[in-house]
Parts: structure tokens; sequence; C-alpha cells
């Protein structure tokens, strides 16, 4: 089916390929609130396997994986260390704090990486006056940073730091395949040191819905009993699991193109009047694009770029951000350059 619009807006909005559709209608199913599902418990084996954990759960979204996987680390009161711009204090609508009684600890960064010197400042030690820190989150790739990505040494060295207080760590890995592939590593480098980690499938690797949430088997089974109580218990999801299984074996490495792409756009975007790239945080495939107020603001660039048929999204008053994914390609990229290049000047 052709898609009227050019949609440069997330990797959220690729569509199931044809292998997924005939995989989703012929899957086998049971009821997964029993554990009696075949194509969910296939998929949180090959999750676990991918990610290098003992056991997986296929919840309904990355926000819903972290929110579980937070309140299995954690108690009612307890403090949590994350990036100040993290996904999880920054777009899931608090609810850390809303439904676990979490307090927020935000760590500043450069670029959506901290350091392990951070970590240690940000410790308050045993005090009667302070909340018990029992938590520190990671996100990789960063997306307010624009895709950046944190190295299996960076995560060895916080999470070192992060244990040596007796601090749980977990990873938002929302689009983690990104970071290993572009780094050429094999994911379980950067799922090792942790002790919980959140993936996507429903993003870059292109299955339409869902996420995982992985770790030990104990962790594993309070973040079950977590998602039941959040409403998540599923029951004939084979039908989506079957897609989620394709997207883990077959979709992962073809991340490439879509980083190559971003990569290209933001080497021509650099040349054109009053939009800034940072090249050096286009690491993966999300591409942050300042706008130069001399020329307007974030939004007057976006409503040019809809009368043209192509749609991205506001980072903030003088920023766009663009994310290439599996349904937008060369012919898709010279667009958008062009176009750009007709309203700036």
């Amino acid at each position: 089916m052709e898609q009227p619009w050019i949609n440069f807006r997330s990797d959220t909005v690729t569509l199931p390929t044809a292998e997924m559709r005939e995989a989703m209608a012929q899957a086998e199913v049971g009821d997964d609130v029993y554990g009696e599902d075949p194509s969910v418990n296939r998929l949180e084996e090959l999750a676990a396997a991918k990610v290098g954990k003992e056991a997986a759960l296929f919840v309904t979204s990355g926000t819903q994986g972290n929110l579980v996987s937070v309140l299995a680390h954690t108690h009612k009161g307890d403090e949590v260390l994350l990036e100040k711009e993290s996904h999880i204090y920054y777009y899931e609508v608090g609810g850390m704090s809303a439904l676990g009684g979490l307090i927020p600890r935000l760590l500043d960064s450069e670029g959506g990486i901290f350091s392990a010197e951070a970590v240690r400042k940000a410790l308050r030690g045993d005090n009667i006056h302070f909340p018990r820190t029992s938590l520190l989150c990671l996100e990789n790739t960063h997306n307010r940073a624009g895709g950046t990505y944190w190295t299996p040494a960076q995560v060895a060295e916080v999470a070192a730091a992060a244990k040596e207080a007796g601090l749980r760590v977990h990873v938002d890995g929302a689009r983690i395949f990104n970071a290993a592939v572009a780094q050429g590593v094999d994911v379980i480098e950067l799922t090792a040191p942790v002790d919980s980690v959140q993936f996507c499938l429903s993003k870059g690797l292109g299955a339409p819905v869902g996420s995982m949430v992985a770790g030990s088997k104990e962790f594993i089974a309070r973040a079950r009993k977590w998602r039941k109580m959040l409403g998540g218990g599923m029951r004939q999801a084979g039908v989506l699991a079957a897609a989620g299984i394709i997207a883990l074996e077959k979709m992962v490495d073809r991340l490439a193109e879509d980083h190559a792409l971003a990569r290209k756009i933001g080497q021509e975007l650099v040349n054109i009047p009053f939009l800034g790239v940072d090249l050096e945080r286009l690491q993966t495939n999300i591409l942050v694009v300042s706008v130069d107020p001399a020329w307007g603001t974030a939004q007057e660039l976006l409503g040019k770029l809809r009368e043209r048929g192509i749609l991205a999204t506001d980072f903030g008053p003088q920023k766009v951000r663009f994310v290439t994914h599996e349904d937008v390609g060369e012919k898709d990229a010279a667009k958008l350059i062009k176009a750009l290049k007709e309203i700036m000047s």
C-alpha cells in the first residue's frame, strides 16, 4: 500500500513486512497469561539468547517495559539515578513516580553519556535524611541526544561503579541493536554488564507492536507480575510475537542501511543555510537539526515540509528531528534534501 506521506517522524511508523503479516496470520497461539502461547514463548527464548540473559518477557511497549523493569528492581520511596533528558524521565508520563513512588535523581551528561565519576558523585551515602538509592538507568541509543550510543567499555565502567555501591543497572535499550550495529559489536557486549535491558521490536526492527525485557529468571518473574498489574497480560499474543521473531531473526543487520541514509542526509544538510547539524552526534538513525532563529522556528519548518508531503518532529522551539527507517529510502531522502534547500533559500 502506497503511503501518502514521506514519514521521517520516527522509526515507530514502520509497517510490518509481508513476511511478518504472513507469519502473524499463521501463528500458533495460546493463552500467554497461562504461559501457553508457543509463539510468545519462542520469542522470549530468542530475545533472552540475543542479549545474553536468562529469561525475557514480551511487553506491549518500551514505556511499559521500562516501567516494569524499574518497578521490579526497586521499592517504594527509593531513588533512581538517570540522565536528565532520558526517555524514562522525559517521555514516560512520570510513571516511575506516579506508580512506583520513586524519586528520580538526574545526572548531567555529554551527548547522553555520563561517566562512572558522575555516578559516584550522585551517591549520597547512608543517611537518615536520604532515600535509598537502588537503581541506575542508561539509555542506549540516546534519543534526545540524537541517537548517540554507549560503547561496551562505557557501559562496563558505569555499571561497575553502580554495583560497587549496591545498585542494580537497567538499560533502556529501545534502539540497542542500532547501537550494536553502528559499532560493529555483538549486542551482548552492551548488555552483559547490566542487570536488565528493554528493547523495542516496533522501531527499526519493523514489528507492528511490542518490546522485550530481559534479565535473570528471578527478575523476569517479578517483572511478569508487574506487567499483569499494569494490564499487560495479552492472552493470544502469538499473533504479535510472530512478527517479533522475524524482527529479531531478519531485521537487525539492515539497520546499517538506516544509519547510512541518515548520514547521507546530514552531510547534505550541513551545507544548507540556516540549518545546523552536529555530524559527530549523527551516529545511528536519528538526525537532529537546529533551525536558525533568523529564519524562523521548528514549527514553521515542519509546516513548510508538510506542505510538500514530508513529516518530521519538533525537538524544541528550534530543533527538528528526522528518523530514518525501513520505509524511507534514497528517493525519499533526495526529496527531503531538495525540499529543505528550497525552503531555507
